[in-house]
């Protein structure tokens, strides 16, 4: 098997053999065995080679954890990139930022003009 573009038209068991694909040429690159593999991220050595072969559907989290010993938690982030805030939220966040500094006469509170309803 060669390495293969996962798009959109692929099918869900083509995609699943790709990644564990994927998975076991990295496994190698690193001259790991899969028994070793396997111990390390809390699996059995068969669920190792299902999820490698990519024939049967494992549980997310055994997938997790062969990413976590093979050093790949990292990347997974481009997997499911994290959505940056709103417009909105962005504005919420900044709050009311100065723009200029005061005067020093302007600092001091001036005294409390007497509230007039007219002109007198």
């Amino acid at each position: 098997m060669t390495y293969k573009k996962i798009g959109l038209t692929i099918p869900d068991n083509a995609i699943m053999k790709q990644l564990g694909f994927r998975l076991a040429q990295l496994r190698l690159s690193k001259n790991l065995t899969q028994e070793h593999v396997a111990t390390e991220a809390g699996l059995g050595l068969r669920t190792l080679q299902r999820l490698e072969l990519g024939t049967s559907a494992t549980a997310l989290s055994s997938f997790i954890r062969v990413c976590q010993v093979l050093g790949l938690t990292d990347q997974l982030t481009a997997l499911i990139p994290e959505l940056p805030p709103s417009p909105i939220a962005q504005l919420k966040l900044l709050g009311k930022q100065r723009r200029r500094a005061a005067p020093l006469s302007a600092r001091e509170p001036d005294p409390p003009n007497k509230w007039q309803w007219g002109p007198e």
